[in-house]
């Protein structure tokens, strides 16, 4: 562990015996996940990894309020990526400490209000709708947006961003807004604002969702003569208490020197055995330009096996297909464990 990061964890621990008092409250929390995995890239050769986050991304978070009287209350979250194979922070070197969230804000009768560094209501869409969830290893539709070979050029991400939610726990409408200044991408001109938003109707074993965003800042590599993409998504899923279904469909537009439209579909399933779960899934990403046009096909299977409530063994496997390139596949098997 590096000396940063002993520093950081113990700030946070002096943070928490100081909390708690008056109407203050504060918890740590977190998630760890590692596997042991055989992997052939897509055009590359087999090889054994022992990977962080295969079903889900290892992180510890901090998070807390403060009661400010008549139902107003200010709140935070800190929220770090952990590589449990090394122990370092973050999702790659690139990161920061805290860049799963880092946010202030108000919340109340209106909703609630948060500035910092939140996640985009497209990515929650995304990843609340297939049985995979955020799975980086495993879930066709996070991969195929946000993945190494993903049609997304915004992070999942948005710093310098303002999120609003309305606090709908129970009720069916659900509704989701961020939007973000362009500071940390200064070009010439200037890039615009990323505006997002989502709503969901969530009425017993029934869920659907809508997703709309606009990116024209990233931290990401963009391509020549970059004007905006533009992305929507709708996404369903139903409880039959047997299984429950999922399904998606998107379409995302790149406007640059190179034109590119995709289409992404999803399909998946969860079948409750015991108190386990079998998860199934298959994803088809179509990718087209004034050159030429790239079909990726990805199908996961896996057995999630809960030993309590908080952690869970699981083997999973994928296989994937990328138009003129050799296919992938991997296998894992690994613990998660909630905290």
């Amino acid at each position: 562990m590096t000396r940063s990061i002993r520093s950081t964890l113990a700030a946070t621990a002096v943070l928490l015996c100081c909390t708690g008092a008056g109407a203050q409250t504060a918890v740590l929390y977190g998630l760890v996940d590692a596997s042991g995995a055989r992997v052939k890239p897509i055009g590359g050769d087999w090889r054994y990894e022992l990977d962080s986050g295969n079903l889900q991304r290892s992180f510890i978070g901090l998070r807390g309020s403060d009661d400010l009287g008549g139902g107003l209350r200010a709140v935070f979250k800190l929220e770090s990526y952990l590589r449990v194979d090394t122990g370092g922070a973050g999702r790659s070197d690139s990161d920061g400490f805290w860049t799963r969230e880092a946010s202030v804000g108000l919340s109340g009768a209106f909703g609630t209000t948060v500035l910092g560094r939140n996640a985009t209501p497209l990515y929650l869409a995304t990843i609340n709708f297939n049985p995979f969830g955020e799975s980086s290893g495993f879930s066709p539709a996070a991969r195929q947006y946000y993945g190494a070979n993903g049609v997304m050029l915004g992070d999942s991400r948005w710093n310098n961003s303002i999120s609003y939610t309305n606090n709908a726990t129970d009720a069916p409408l659900r509704i989701r807004f961020a939007a973000n200044l362009p500071e940390s991408a200064p070009r010439v001109p200037e890039p615009g604002r990323n505006f997002g938003a989502s709503v969901a109707y969530v009425s017993g074993p029934f869920a659907v969702v809508a997703a709309l965003e606009r990116i024209k800042n990233s931290p990401l590599a963009l391509p020549a003569a970059f004007k905006q993409q533009t992305a929507g998504q709708i996404g369903a899923t139903y409880d039959f208490q047997f299984v429950r279904v999922y399904g998606q469909a998107g379409r995302v537009k790149t406007d640059a020197a190179l034109v590119e439209k995709s289409t992404i579909y999803e399909l998946g399933a969860a079948v409750p055995i015991g108190t386990g779960l079998i998860l199934v899934s298959h994803g088809r990403a179509h990718k087209r330009s004034q050159l030429a046009g790239t079909t990726d096909r990805t199908t996961s299977l896996g057995y999630d096996y809960f030993l309590s409530k908080n952690t869970d063994i699981y083997v999973t496997a994928l296989h994937e297909k990328l138009s003129f390139v050799s296919s992938g596949a991997s296998f894992a098997g690994g613990v998660r464990m909630r905290f």
